[in-house]
């Protein structure tokens, strides 16, 4: 799942755990997500990058294409 674009449905950020929505492999997975670096906020319809996968459904993402 590293690697993986996605687009975030519901904000994440400090303290909140926030939802992204991930495609890859034919399949569209919906995951748990936090920020990559504990103090960005990244709001929804950033599309974001996953950095670290902590299974079964937990995402570390950080804002892609500098957004």
């Amino acid at each position: 799942m590293i690697g993986l674009m996605g687009r975030v449905t519901g904000t994440v950020g400090p303290g909140l755990v926030g939802k992204v929505i991930v495609r890859g492999a034919r399949r569209r997975r919906a995951p748990l997500a936090h920020p990559a670096t504990g103090s960005d906020r990244i709001e929804r319809g950033t599309v974001v990058m996953v950095v670290e996968y902590q299974p079964p459904r937990t995402v570390y993402v950080q804002a892609a294409y500098g957004s």
